[in-house]
């Protein structure tokens, strides 16, 4: 069995025995969904998720005595997590977590009364999920990922890591990271004009495009390539990983995970971080309070993550002034 499918091979009867057992002898079980747009499979997500268990825990929420589980993985797929979300809801759970805008977005059509917490969303306002950040309204809070000036520093960072950048292309999929155009695109491309590089918005919509879409890219010189905060890229990680080494791409991630997985450089938050301080949220809500109430919280510690062995195989010396700055380097 896999470490988290909580609901499965003893049937829902024989799974359900022991919590309503425990209900009868007076202890109160509440029920927490989670939705996500990555794959079971993946070993960050399920760190992930660990992390949250394991805080809840120590908040006094232990899953089997007092706290269940019901876990969702649409692993990029958008027909799958609205079917997940609507399966959820149904579930009429405490509280739900969601992962990712698509998650949060599919919850929010089935929902408007039970608490989610939101977890690694880009702008929760302009997706029409809150009201604005110190009192959020409804029944949605969370905590978001970067304001849209981060974008900036990935652009100068990569530039400084490959000095003959004079194009950037950034990838994304529209249809799981809609906010792209709409919150990074225009910060993006002046902070690349304001270097003298052209930028080029270049969007993917399944897996074979990528491979498209990066191969195209390769043909024209001087390209470099931001990897947009996107479930959609993390999924096919290891596909565009491998894409940028076979292409010689300098490419430039939010995700830690992506250097130690063979990606040349990344500048951003811990996402295991942000499943802990979640963790908190979901005990006040259980506890009584409303999501209304809690301010939507933003990342506080942001980490530059290098990769010598890929900078090597992509012929780049990495500058003296940016390896002085990295929180780590893989060798």
């Amino acid at each position: 069995m896999k470490p988290r499918e909580f609901v499965s091979l003893l049937g829902g009867a024989a799974a359900a025995w022991p919590l309503a057992a425990r209900a009868q002898q007076g202890e109160w079980v509440r029920r927490v969904g989670v939705l996500s747009n990555f794959a079971e499979s993946d070993l960050e997500a399920q760190s992930m998720v660990e992390a949250l268990h394991q805080t809840l825990q120590e908040l006094g929420w232990v899953e089997g005595r007092n706290l269940r589980f019901d876990h969702r993985w649409a692993a990029g797929n958008s027909t799958r997590i609205q079917a997940f979300a609507k399966a959820l809801v149904a579930l009429q759970p405490d509280v739900i977590v969601g992962h990712v805008t698509p998650a949060v977005a599919a919850l929010q059509k089935e929902t408007s009364t039970i608490p989610i917490v939101f977890i690694q969303v880009s702008d929760p306002i302009g997706a029409g999920f809150i009201a604005n950040l110190a009192h959020p309204g409804g029944n949605i809070t969370g905590f978001t990922t970067y304001e849209p000036s981060m974008v900036g520093k990935w652009v100068e960072m990569l530039k400084e890591m490959a000095p003959r950048v004079s194009r950037l292309a950034f990838l994304f999929n529209p249809q799981t990271a809609p906010f792209v155009t709409r919150y990074y695109q225009g910060p993006l491309e002046s902070s690349a004009r304001s270097l003298g590089i052209q930028p080029s918005a270049n969007p993917v919509h399944n897996a074979s495009e990528i491979e498209s879409v990066i191969s195209a890219l390769a043909r024209e010189p001087g390209v470099g390539l931001i990897v947009m905060p996107d479930s959609f890229n993390i999924v096919h990680r290891e596909r565009i990983i491998a894409l940028a080494a076979q292409h010689k791409l300098p490419a430039i991630s939010s995700y830690q995970f992506m250097v130690a997985e063979g990606g040349l450089m990344s500048y951003g938050f811990d996402l295991v971080d942000h499943f802990r301080r979640a963790a908190g949220y979901l005990d006040r809500i259980l506890k009584g309070e409303k999501p209304a109430d809690l301010p939507v919280q933003a990342p506080t510690k942001f980490a530059l993550v290098i990769n010598l062995k890929t900078a090597k195989a992509l012929g780049l010396d990495v500058p003296p002034t940016l390896l002085a700055r990295a929180d780590e380097v893989i060798e």
